[in-house]
C-alpha cells in the first residue's frame, strides 16, 4: 500500500493509485479503507488505514489502470462497477505522490480476501515471512476516517466530500 510493506519507509518520488470507494450510509458518507498489513502496522489504528493502491507495472501505465489493478490485488475483489472520478493527488509524508479515483458503490468487507507480501522478519534473522497487504477492510462515516486514514491521504476525504460526483448520487 504505501511504500516498502511493513516498514514505514517511503522512496521519494515514488508514486502509487487507488481507489477511493464511498457510499450513503445511515449516518452520510462512509468510505471504505484498508489497514495495512505486516509487523510495524500490527499495534496501530489512527493513522494506520489507507485507501487500496499500489505501484504501477511500468513507467508507462496509466493510473486509472493502476488503481483497478490494485484494488482487485489487494481486495481480492473485482471493482465495482461504476465510474471512476478523479481525485487528485496527494503526496504522503514519505514522498510518495498518490493518485486517487473515487467510485461511488458498495463492497461488502466480509468478502475481502487481501493480496499478501514477503519480508524478512523478524529483522536480520534470515527468515522470510508472508503477511497480508491489508489486515481488515471498514466502512468508516467520514468524520471517523480522518482519524483512521494516514495523514498524507486526508485531503482525499475533503476532495470526495466536495466533489460535484458525489453529490449527484
Amino acid at each position: 500500500m504505501t511504500g516498502t510493506p511493513g516498514t514505514g519507509k517511503h522512496r521519494t518520488g515514488r508514486r502509487s493509485a487507488g481507489i477511493l470507494l464511498h457510499r450513503r450510509g445511515a449516518a452520510g458518507v462512509e468510505v471504505l479503507l484498508g489497514h495495512m498489513g505486516g509487523p510495524f502496522w500490527a499495534r496501530k489504528d489512527d493513522g494506520a488505514w489507507s485507501i487500496p493502491k499500489g505501484e504501477p507495472d511500468g513507467d508507462d501505465e496509466a493510473p486509472e489502470t493502476t488503481a483497478r489493478r490494485e484494488f482487485t490485488e489487494e481486495l481480492g475483489l473485482p471493482v465495482p462497477e461504476g465510474e471512476l472520478v478523479p481525485l487528485g493527488e496527494v503526496r504522503q509524508s514519505g514522498g510518495k505522490v498518490v493518485h486517487a479515483f473515487a467510485l461511488s458503490a458498495d463492497l461488502d468487507p466480509d468478502q475481502v480476501v487481501p493480496g499478501t507480501f514477503t519480508m524478512e522478519w523478524p529483522p536480520r534473522s534470515g527468515q522470510l515471512r508472508e503477511f497480508p497487504e491489508i489486515d481488515r477492510v471498514a466502512w468508516f462515516p467520514l468524520v471517523q476516517a480522518r482519524v483512521k486514514i494516514l495523514k498524507g491521504q486526508r485531503d482525499l476525504l475533503d476532495r470526495l466530500d466536495g466533489s460535484v460526483a458525489f453529490t449527484q448520487h
